[in-house]
């Protein structure tokens, strides 16, 4: 990404701070807007507010105005994860929780309407998916980390961030339509 001089790059162990967070709209958004910021389970605190800005959101937003909001996520967050992993120098960063919060978002958005336990089983399914990294999640983890971390290409690393979230909830979707199914 162009103007970002090299050596203003933190080291790779840094952790990301609140000022860190706030520096930049890109990181705010990749960071889940202090989600990220957890010290337990970055990625179970992103899902988490995901969870609640769902519940919040769609009291004003319609199926198809979500669906729209969930999209635009996906292009902006793609941006954001890729700036942060960059700023962060590092290709996919605990922290960066934006991955979860738009790909459990798809999850909600596709088995509403369904009660609390419906959403816990969901919540479950998917922190297990993207925890976990089975089957195919770990095959789409693997598919976009750089082979050498000197040559990264951050819109790439950028992209496989958000990816494997995007298979866990299909894969979250895929165990909830074969129950539903049963």
């Amino acid at each position: 990404m162009p103007g970002l001089p090299l050596d203003d790059l933190p080291p790779r162990s840094l952790r990301p701070t609140l000022r860190f967070m706030l520096s930049r709209p890109a990181h705010c958004i990749a960071l889940g807007f202090g989600s990220g910021l957890s010290r337990w389970a970055p990625g179970t605190a992103g899902t988490l507010w995901a969870w609640a800005a769902f519940v919040i959101l769609q009291r004003w937003l319609s199926p198809a105005a979500f669906g729209w909001l969930i999209l635009a996520s996906l292009a902006v967050g793609w941006w954001a994860c890729t700036a942060t992993a960059r700023r962060m120098n590092i290709a996919d960063p605990g922290s960066i929780v934006w991955d979860e919060v738009v790909a459990f978002w798809i999850v909600l958005w596709l088995v509403m309407p369904t009660g609390l336990l419906g959403q816990l089983v969901a919540f479950a399914l998917f922190r297990y998916f993207d925890a976990a990294k089975p089957g195919p999640v770990g095959w789409a983890d693997a598919l976009f980390k750089p082979a050498d971390r000197t040559q990264v290409n951050w819109w790439r690393a950028g992209f496989g961030i958000i990816f494997d979230d995007l298979v866990a909830a299909l894969c979250t979707l895929l165990v909830i339509a074969a129950v539903r199914a049963w």
